[in-house]
């Protein structure tokens, strides 16, 4: 949920929201960088969406270990498989998050006198020949764990298989449009349809123990 005001945050109205592309497509440097410069922080961190999705890490995480403790009693491996690589991947998803978290705070205290070095340094951090698209092909590996687990769970005894197939859908979806921000939504919808019910079972289950 917390993924998904993430996202929604990105946009900052209904028409940017409902502008679909299949491809994604990086805003110019040039833009962002001065954007950036010109508000010059003048708002909380809290307030960059980076922020929110970098600080809910720890949540992703414990969610992962949730879903290894109902499939590891139906598919062992499968689910070891799948949790390994959830936290794996989180690892590579914090290197993401936190090179914009950074990036976007300390661009807004650059002197606009250098503004040029600015965008020609953003340009290349975030470049995907470089360090930032290796970790963010790697981060993957999290919404591919989940997958996985879901798999896992797909003949778990009080799980609905639709609840599994939304949550393999979702991670489709984030999978085949990453960085497409409004289709992406649509993965993290599907992904909260499926782990309600199954977070239900986990509640149940733990509670009468």
């Amino acid at each position: 949920m917390l993924w998904l005001i993430m996202s929604v945050l990105h946009f900052h109205s209904l028409e940017n929201l409902l502008n679909l592309r299949l491809r994604y497509v990086p805003h110019p440097a040039a833009d962002t960088v001065n954007r950036l410069i010109v508000a010059h922080n003048r708002w909380p961190m809290i307030h960059d969406p980076h922020w929110i999705g970098y600080l809910s890490l720890p949540l992703l995480v414990l969610g992962a270990f949730g879903l290894y403790a109902l499939g590891r009693r139906v598919r062992p491996v499968i689910a070891a498989l799948g949790v390994s690589l959830t936290v794996t991947g989180c690892l590579y998803i914090g290197g993401v998050f936190g090179l914009f978290t950074s990036l976007m705070r300390g661009l807004g205290d650059v002197d606009p006198r250098f503004t040029d070095g600015a965008i020609a340094t953003y340009a290349a951090a975030t470049a995907d020949h470089g360090a930032y698209g290796l970790t963010r092909s790697l981060a993957e590996l999290a919404l591919l764990g989940l997958a996985f687990q879901a798999t896992a769970l797909w003949r778990a005894a009080h799980v609905p298989r639709w609840a599994t197939a939304s949550i393999i859908l979702g991670c489709a979806l984030f999978l085949a449009f990453w960085d497409i921000d409004n289709l992406m939504i649509v993965g993290e919808i599907c992904l909260i349809a499926g782990l309600i019910p199954i977070s239900r079972k986990l509640w149940r289950d733990y509670s009468a123990t």
